[in-house]
């Protein structure tokens, strides 16, 4: 599957409104894939669901959602002004979700490695990451970046 799209800048409502395809590259509209999650209408059922629903949420400038998911001893040093500048001076330009390790509805704990391509300036960015993500009562939560093996 080619996750590989183009992603162009939207708010959460024109998004809805249009029935764009979503951020994360899955192929789907927002308001069926990513959509639901951005708006607290329901909780991500996996790791993955949740990368690419943070990676929506910088594309779609919901800075609060990226701090809500992060794992809770973590968000009270959330910087949301910097998040919020670096989000919207940034041209998203695609996910690519190269593999996943566990983060399924049963799982407590699961990785995701992805790449998110950015335009910063004039420069072209690919951010390659190896995810850690936690559920707790229930719901995901981003944790931190892992070294890569």
């Amino acid at each position: 599957m080619n996750l590989n799209t183009k992603t162009p800048r939207m708010t959460m409502d024109a998004a809805h409104a249009s029935h764009a395809p979503c951020p994360c590259g899955s192929g789907e509209p927002i308001g069926t894939c990513c959509g639901p999650y951005l708006s607290g209408e329901t909780v991500a059922p996996t790791a993955e669901a949740l990368m690419r629903s943070r990676y929506s949420a910088y594309v779609c400038q919901k800075i609060s959602y990226l701090k809500d998911t992060l794992w809770p001893k973590y968000q009270p040093g959330f910087d949301e002004a910097a998040t919020a500048a670096w989000a919207s001076e940034s041209r998203w330009t695609g996910l690519k979700v190269l593999s996943t390790s566990g983060g399924q509805t049963a799982d407590r704990d699961g990785t995701v490695l992805f790449e998110a391509r950015y335009l910063s300036g004039a420069k072209l960015t690919t951010h390659r990451e190896l995810s850690r993500f936690r559920k707790k009562a229930g719901r995901w939560y981003y944790v931190e970046a892992l070294e890569e093996k």
